[in-house]
């Protein structure tokens, strides 16, 4: 099929370049817009307590709020306020509510601090639109008018709370799309030119990416739109790093075979044709095994993974596409001139490391197998001192944009729960107004949790069926304690709720302990699912059920060795107090499935070697040394690109890109290049049961039949 894919695409190359150009330019031309959100509670169904609350509260009591937005005011010299600075405060506040800007419905004076050095200025938005574009949009008009008020007074203002967060994200993402962006090239463009000296070669596939990259980022916005998906603005930056790496790979994938081809006497298309036919199939199982594995995120119970599933599939299946048709076309096209000026394509090289390497996994199996196996081990012990964590905004922007700075001195300057605190509400399940006698010792049974610094009854609904009983937690919202709190919370607030009553506990950390549920969740759902998947594939590309088995215990022991790599490396040298808590299904989603795209090119070379009649370790052997280049110049190139997002200053990304790249690197000199090979060189035959893969032509009548002249010289020795 692929030689005929490969076949049709060489001999019409113009009209299939035509058919991509007008396919990009009319899906572009009419994508809409790709939506985004950052509200951390629209991640969740709302089958989960703390979006049962929410719902609750806009319902019985839609004149409270939890404020988007919240002027934080100190005098310039940091001393107490004085009665002058209350009125400058007070003024402010009253001229921003006249104002009625866009999305702000409410603009009231907050709470002094105990000390008397700062106060605040509470602003409410419309909770349909929370996290939306237009809200950050609010916020920066803003934060420019509070500090034009300011102005002629000794007060120092910032703005922080939920829309300045997504303000400050969104444009610390835009500065990080464009660090990754330009990393991403240079490192594409400087190691293509190293690895082929050929300038042709080393731009081409930036250009074609880009092509493909505009096709995608069109259809992914057609999905979100069509599927009602949530967008968060740090996919965008992964959908960068995804298409060109991803896309680099296959074009490695696909160029190195052209030039064996070449190198062995095959004209310039029969070249592309065989290098279509050849690799085709390990670019389609490598590409397949990524979507299934990004698909599987469906299955997610949080937004932000349903949405990062579904785009990064679509972006990869674009890649495919265009790996099998754009790419073999354009090339085809130049022919051998896209190596240009270089000459040390016509003739093969000694490739004098790969081949020792070869010759070391061939000699001695069992020792490569333990000693790469002991290295992963090693490395997973990291594992066991994995922590979570849930702030998701501190966590996507540096610590010294406006609202985070807001945020770290609200937390100095008022009770650490103060800034988000937990709502209790107790509603009437018999339709019948609540006793308020028992509301004291209610108050009183949830302020005695522990991790609770105080709690009150604060407000009863107009039907007096419901009653909001505001708690504080002694802990920042997002931490582990404030989180464990909240539970012991929720454990009171039901057991204690009087008879015909039921209790909802909402608020940040409500929500944080919902989506740590989820993440749990996802655990057990995403990850077996997705290995089934990915195995299924491997089992119909090698025909075989026992290769699949250890092929994923060997990327199983990669993903294991990336988490405790991270967990090394962040929690431990760096201090930090826990990985973003959507990371380990991220790592295990590009560790297992790009990390797998490695082992089937790997495994695949290994096959045909042994197909030409060769036993199973001199088959691991010539496999290490001709696939061997192709994987550590893809490997390396894929790592690098993921570790550009390191370079976008903010914990969620530099996290990610160290684990994915690390994962990758992994992937590719340690499990292809020694795990893998030295595992099916000590299995042998019985690696491809129950079928017969590895088995050569001429003695099972079965296979490919390769004429003389379509034999690779340099695999038959010298």
């Amino acid at each position: 099929m692929f030689r005929r894919i490969g076949a049709a695409v060489v001999r019409h190359p113009v009209w299939t370049i035509v058919a991509w150009l007008i396919a990009a330019v009319a899906i572009v031309a009419t994508a809409p817009g790709l939506p985004s959100n950052s509200d951390e509670s629209s991640f969740l169904p709302k089958s989960y307590e703390s979006i049962q609350a929410a719902e609750l509260q806009q319902k019985a009591f839609p004149s409270a709020f939890t404020p988007s937005a919240i002027a934080l005011y100190q005098r310039s010299d940091g001393g107490r306020l004085t009665a002058a600075d209350q009125k400058d405060i007070a003024r402010i506040t009253d001229e921003l509510g006249k104002k009625k800007i866009d999305q702000v419905q409410k603009v009231v004076p907050g709470p002094p601090s105990k000390d008397g050095r700062y106060s605040l200025t509470l602003v409410q938005m419309d909770s349909k639109n929370a996290g939306q574009p237009k809200q950050a949009d609010a916020a920066k008009t803003l934060r420019a008018d509070v500090r034009q008020l300011a102005k002629g007074t000794h007060l120092d203002v910032r703005l922080g709370g939920s829309a300045a967060q997504a303000l400050d994200q969104q444009d610390s993402s835009k500065r990080g799309q464009a660090l990754i962006g330009i990393g991403t090239f240079v490192i594409i463009l400087v190691t293509l030119l190293i690895i082929f000296r050929a300038p042709i070669l080393a731009v081409l596939p930036l250009v074609l990416i880009g092509l493909v990259s505009a096709v995608a980022n069109g259809l992914i916005a057609y999905a979100t739109k069509l599927f009602g998906l949530q967008a968060n603005s740090s996919i965008s930056s992964i959908l960068i790093v995804v298409l060109f790496g991803v896309g680099t790979d296959y074009f490695l994938f696909l160029m190195f075979r052209y030039r064996e081809r070449l190198r062995a006497g095959d004209e310039s298309k029969e070249a592309m044709i065989n290098a279509v036919g050849r690799v085709g199939e390990a670019i389609a199982s490598a590409a397949g095994a990524v979507i299934i594995a990004f698909l599987a995120l469906v299955l997610s119970t949080l937004g932000f993974l349903k949405q990062m599933g579904p785009a990064l599939a679509i972006a990869v299946a674009a890649t495919l596409v265009a790996g099998l048709t754009l790419i073999p076309a354009v090339v085809s096209l130049i022919g051998p001139k896209v190596f240009w000026p270089s000459k040390s394509w016509q003739k093969e090289p000694e490739n004098a490391r790969f081949a020792a390497l070869g010759r070391a996994v061939r000699r001695r199996p069992a020792l490569t197998a333990v000693a790469s196996g002991l290295v992963l081990l090693a490395l997973s012990v990291g594992t066991l001192g994995y922590k979570a964590t849930f702030d998701l905004a501190s966590g996507s922007m540096p610590k010294t944009q406006e609202s985070m700075v807001v945020q770290d001195r609200m937390q100095q300057a008022y009770s650490a729960g103060a800034a988000a605190p937990t709502d209790v509400y107790l509603s009437s399940t018999d339709g019948k107004p609540l006793d308020e006698s028992g509301f004291t010792a209610y108050a009183h049974k949830l302020g005695a949790v522990d991790g609770v610094a105080s709690a009150r009854m604060s407000q009863l609904d107009k039907d007096g069926r419901t009653a909001d009983f505001t708690v504080t937690l002694k802990y920042e919202a997002s931490t582990d304690q404030a989180i464990e709190a909240v539970q012991r919370v929720r454990d009171t607030a039901h057991a204690e709720a009087p008879a015909g009553t039921e209790a909802l506990v909402g608020g940040m950390s409500s929500i944080y302990k919902d989506i740590d549920t989820a993440v749990n969740h996802d655990y057990r759902t995403v990850f077996p699912v997705a290995a089934l998947l990915i195995m299924v594939i491997l089992g119909l590309l090698l025909r075989s059920v026992v290769a699949p088995w250890y092929l994923m215990a060997s990327v199983g022991l990669g993903f294991g060795a990336t988490l405790g790599a991270t967990v090394w490396i962040f929690q431990k040298g760096e201090g930090h107090s826990g990985l973003m808590f959507m990371l380990p299904v991220i790592m295990y989603l590009f560790v297992v499935a790009i990390g797998t795209d490695y082992n089937i090119l790997m495994i695949a070379r290994l096959r045909e070697e042994a197909r030409e009649g060769r036993d199973p370790r001199e088959a691991a052997g010539q496999a290490l040394r001709h696939a061997g280049p192709t994987v550590a110049a893809a490997g390396f190139i894929l790592a690098a690109t993921f570790a550009t997002m390191m370079l976008a200053g903010n914990a969620l990304l530099t996290e990610m890109g160290f684990a994915v790249s690390f994962g990758i690197a992994v992937a590719a000199f340690v499990m292809a290049m020694f795990f893998t090979p030295s595992l099916t060189a000590l299995i042998g035959h019985a690696a491809w049961w129950p079928g017969h893969g590895d088995r050569a032509a001429e003695s099972t009548g079965t296979g490919p039949v390769r004429a003389a002249d379509d034999r690779d010289p340099a695999a038959h020795g010298r």
